[in-house]
Protein backbone atom coordinates (compact mmCIF):
# COMPACT_ATOMS: atom_id res chain seq x y z
CA UNK A 1 0.00 0.00 0.00
CA UNK A 2 1.46 3.40 -1.17
CA UNK A 3 1.91 5.89 1.50
CA UNK A 4 -1.28 8.05 0.20
CA UNK A 5 -3.55 5.58 0.37
CA UNK A 6 -2.66 4.71 3.63
CA UNK A 7 -3.48 8.05 4.59
CA UNK A 8 -6.73 7.85 2.66
CA UNK A 9 -7.26 4.21 4.72
CA UNK A 10 -6.20 6.21 7.92
CA UNK A 11 -9.16 8.73 6.75
CA UNK A 12 -11.75 6.57 6.00
CA UNK A 13 -11.47 4.30 8.99
CA UNK A 14 -11.30 7.26 11.33
CA UNK A 15 -14.44 8.46 9.81
CA UNK A 16 -16.04 5.15 9.87
CA UNK A 17 -14.74 4.64 13.58
CA UNK A 18 -16.57 7.75 14.51
CA UNK A 19 -19.78 7.63 12.74
CA UNK A 20 -20.16 4.08 14.83
CA UNK A 21 -19.56 6.13 18.39
CA UNK A 22 -22.61 8.75 16.83
CA UNK A 23 -24.86 5.43 16.18
CA UNK A 24 -23.68 3.44 19.05
CA UNK A 25 -22.32 0.38 17.04
CA UNK A 26 -20.05 -0.87 19.33
CA UNK A 27 -18.85 -4.06 17.88
CA UNK A 28 -18.09 -1.84 14.55
CA UNK A 29 -16.10 0.72 16.61
CA UNK A 30 -14.24 -2.13 18.53
CA UNK A 31 -13.37 -2.93 15.01
CA UNK A 32 -12.04 -0.41 13.68
CA UNK A 33 -10.13 1.29 16.50
CA UNK A 34 -7.29 -1.37 16.79
CA UNK A 35 -6.92 -0.53 12.78
CA UNK A 36 -6.74 3.74 12.92
CA UNK A 37 -3.05 3.81 14.27
CA UNK A 38 -2.05 0.90 11.81
CA UNK A 39 -2.40 2.59 9.32
CA UNK A 40 -1.50 5.85 10.27
CA UNK A 41 1.63 4.28 10.42
CA UNK A 42 1.72 2.63 6.89
CA UNK A 43 0.67 6.30 6.14
CA UNK A 44 4.16 7.85 7.40
CA UNK A 45 6.47 5.34 6.09
CA UNK A 46 8.94 2.75 6.93
CA UNK A 47 11.45 6.15 6.80
CA UNK A 48 9.70 7.92 9.59
CA UNK A 49 11.27 8.71 12.29
CA UNK A 50 11.74 4.73 14.46
CA UNK A 51 10.81 7.19 17.61
CA UNK A 52 7.64 7.98 15.66
CA UNK A 53 6.89 4.55 14.39
CA UNK A 54 7.32 3.21 18.12
CA UNK A 55 4.45 6.15 19.21
CA UNK A 56 2.14 4.59 16.50
CA UNK A 57 2.64 1.49 17.59
CA UNK A 58 2.79 1.92 21.07
CA UNK A 59 -0.41 3.70 20.58
CA UNK A 60 -2.19 0.78 18.62
CA UNK A 61 -1.28 -1.68 21.21
CA UNK A 62 -3.08 0.83 23.83
CA UNK A 63 -6.18 1.35 21.73
CA UNK A 64 -6.49 -2.71 21.53
CA UNK A 65 -6.10 -3.16 25.13
CA UNK A 66 -8.38 -0.39 26.12
CA UNK A 67 -10.94 -2.17 24.19
CA UNK A 68 -11.14 -4.50 26.52
CA UNK A 69 -11.91 -2.51 29.58
CA UNK A 70 -11.58 -3.58 33.34
CA UNK A 71 -8.24 -4.50 34.64
CA UNK A 72 -7.16 -4.23 30.68
CA UNK A 73 -7.22 -0.51 31.30
CA UNK A 74 -4.31 0.13 32.94
CA UNK A 75 -2.32 -2.03 30.30
CA UNK A 76 -4.06 0.27 27.54
CA UNK A 77 -2.75 3.22 29.52
CA UNK A 78 0.96 1.57 29.74
CA UNK A 79 0.76 1.66 26.04
CA UNK A 80 -0.03 5.14 25.40
CA UNK A 81 2.64 5.83 28.72
CA UNK A 82 5.40 4.12 26.08
CA UNK A 83 4.16 6.30 23.14
CA UNK A 84 4.15 9.64 25.23
CA UNK A 85 7.72 8.06 26.06
CA UNK A 86 8.48 7.86 22.28
CA UNK A 87 6.83 11.42 21.59
CA UNK A 88 9.17 13.41 24.22
CA UNK A 89 12.14 11.19 23.36
CA UNK A 90 11.81 12.53 19.78
CA UNK A 91 10.97 16.34 19.93
CA UNK A 92 13.97 16.55 22.93
CA UNK A 93 16.28 15.18 20.51
CA UNK A 94 15.54 17.30 17.89
CA UNK A 95 16.01 20.59 19.73
CA UNK A 96 12.64 20.82 21.43
CA UNK A 97 14.43 22.09 24.73
CA UNK A 98 16.90 24.22 23.02
CA UNK A 99 15.04 27.75 23.33
CA UNK A 100 14.85 27.73 27.17
CA UNK A 101 12.70 31.00 26.93
CA UNK A 102 10.08 29.29 24.71
CA UNK A 103 10.36 26.24 26.81
CA UNK A 104 9.31 28.64 29.99
CA UNK A 105 6.62 29.90 28.10
CA UNK A 106 5.24 27.38 27.05
CA UNK A 107 5.35 24.85 29.92
CA UNK A 108 4.37 27.25 32.39
CA UNK A 109 0.65 27.23 31.63
CA UNK A 110 0.86 23.97 30.56
CA UNK A 111 1.88 23.05 34.41
CA UNK A 112 -0.58 24.96 35.71
CA UNK A 113 -3.28 22.79 33.64
CA UNK A 114 -1.81 20.17 34.98
CA UNK A 115 -1.88 20.71 38.54
CA UNK A 116 -5.29 22.05 38.71
CA UNK A 117 -6.33 19.35 36.82
CA UNK A 118 -5.18 16.64 38.57
CA UNK A 119 -6.02 18.57 42.07
CA UNK A 120 -9.94 18.46 41.00
CA UNK A 121 -9.83 15.07 39.42
CA UNK A 122 -8.07 13.08 42.68
CA UNK A 123 -10.75 12.88 45.04
CA UNK A 124 -13.19 11.37 42.74
CA UNK A 125 -11.15 9.05 41.38
CA UNK A 126 -10.50 5.22 42.16
CA UNK A 127 -8.14 5.31 44.69
CA UNK A 128 -5.91 2.79 42.57
CA UNK A 129 -6.02 4.69 39.28
CA UNK A 130 -4.78 8.05 41.43
CA UNK A 131 -1.04 7.35 41.13
CA UNK A 132 -1.21 5.80 37.31
CA UNK A 133 -3.20 8.87 36.20
CA UNK A 134 -1.50 11.34 37.61
CA UNK A 135 2.18 9.77 35.95
CA UNK A 136 0.73 8.99 33.12
CA UNK A 137 -0.69 12.75 32.61
CA UNK A 138 2.87 13.97 33.43
CA UNK A 139 3.90 12.07 30.13
CA UNK A 140 0.95 13.47 28.30
CA UNK A 141 1.80 16.84 29.72
CA UNK A 142 5.05 16.33 28.53
CA UNK A 143 4.37 15.53 25.19
CA UNK A 144 2.15 18.57 24.97
CA UNK A 145 4.82 21.21 25.90
CA UNK A 146 7.96 19.49 23.47
CA UNK A 147 5.55 19.19 20.89
CA UNK A 148 4.69 23.04 21.20
CA UNK A 149 8.87 24.24 21.08
CA UNK A 150 8.69 22.13 18.18
CA UNK A 151 6.70 23.81 15.80
CA UNK A 152 3.04 24.97 15.77
CA UNK A 153 1.46 21.79 13.83
CA UNK A 154 3.19 19.34 16.56
CA UNK A 155 1.41 21.83 19.37
CA UNK A 156 -1.62 21.87 18.24
CA UNK A 157 -1.20 17.69 18.07
CA UNK A 158 0.04 17.94 21.49
CA UNK A 159 -2.48 19.97 22.60
CA UNK A 160 -5.58 17.97 21.22
CA UNK A 161 -4.13 14.84 22.51
CA UNK A 162 -4.35 16.29 26.16
CA UNK A 163 -7.70 17.36 25.42
CA UNK A 164 -8.62 14.57 24.60
CA UNK A 165 -7.16 12.23 27.70
CA UNK A 166 -8.58 15.10 29.76
CA UNK A 167 -11.68 14.01 28.61
CA UNK A 168 -11.47 10.31 29.26
CA UNK A 169 -9.92 11.38 33.03
CA UNK A 170 -13.38 13.16 33.69
CA UNK A 171 -15.44 10.11 33.26
CA UNK A 172 -12.88 7.99 35.50
CA UNK A 173 -14.17 10.64 37.50
CA UNK A 174 -17.45 9.78 37.41
CA UNK A 175 -18.00 14.03 36.14
CA UNK A 176 -21.09 14.76 33.85
CA UNK A 177 -19.70 14.13 30.12
CA UNK A 178 -20.64 15.72 26.76
CA UNK A 179 -23.25 14.39 24.86
CA UNK A 180 -21.48 11.83 22.51
CA UNK A 181 -17.94 11.61 24.64
CA UNK A 182 -16.67 8.56 22.75
CA UNK A 183 -17.37 10.70 19.61
CA UNK A 184 -15.42 14.06 20.72
CA UNK A 185 -12.49 11.69 22.57
CA UNK A 186 -11.55 10.26 19.53
CA UNK A 187 -12.27 13.22 17.31
CA UNK A 188 -9.79 15.17 18.93
CA UNK A 189 -7.17 11.72 19.59
CA UNK A 190 -7.40 11.22 15.65
CA UNK A 191 -6.69 15.03 14.92
CA UNK A 192 -3.81 14.92 17.30
CA UNK A 193 -2.15 11.61 16.22
CA UNK A 194 -2.32 13.22 12.57
CA UNK A 195 -0.51 16.70 13.45
CA UNK A 196 2.02 14.95 14.89
CA UNK A 197 2.92 12.19 13.06
CA UNK A 198 2.97 14.62 9.71
CA UNK A 199 4.51 16.83 11.63
CA UNK A 200 7.45 15.16 12.76
CA UNK A 201 7.53 13.76 9.11
CA UNK A 202 7.73 17.26 7.86
CA UNK A 203 10.06 18.44 9.90
CA UNK A 204 12.27 15.56 9.51
CA UNK A 205 11.79 15.60 5.76
CA UNK A 206 13.08 19.35 5.91
CA UNK A 207 15.84 18.47 8.25
CA UNK A 208 16.92 16.08 5.27
CA UNK A 209 16.56 18.42 2.68
CA UNK A 210 18.69 20.97 4.39
CA UNK A 211 21.58 18.84 5.39
CA UNK A 212 21.21 17.48 1.64
CA UNK A 213 21.33 20.94 0.31
CA UNK A 214 24.39 21.92 2.25
CA UNK A 215 26.53 18.73 1.06
CA UNK A 216 25.45 19.45 -2.66
CA UNK A 217 27.15 23.22 -2.16
CA UNK A 218 30.07 21.48 -1.20
CA UNK A 219 32.95 21.28 -4.31
CA UNK A 220 33.46 17.87 -5.93
CA UNK A 221 37.04 17.48 -5.28
CA UNK A 222 36.19 18.17 -1.29
CA UNK A 223 33.68 15.67 -1.28
CA UNK A 224 35.85 13.17 -3.23
CA UNK A 225 38.04 13.75 -0.07
CA UNK A 226 35.87 13.43 2.54
CA UNK A 227 34.53 10.11 1.19
CA UNK A 228 37.93 8.49 0.98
Amino acid sequence: MTRSRAMTAYAVLGALHLVFLLVGLGLGADLTKPLLMLALTAAVGAAAPRLLLGALLASCAGDLFLIFGGGWFLVGMGGFAVAHVCYVTHFVRTGALHDRARLLRTGAPYAVVWAVLITLLWPDLDAGLRIPLAVYSLLLTATAVTAACAGPRTGLGGALFLVSDSLIATDLAHWPQLPAAGFWVMATYLTAQYLLATGIVRRAQSARSTTTGAWSEVPLPLRASRST
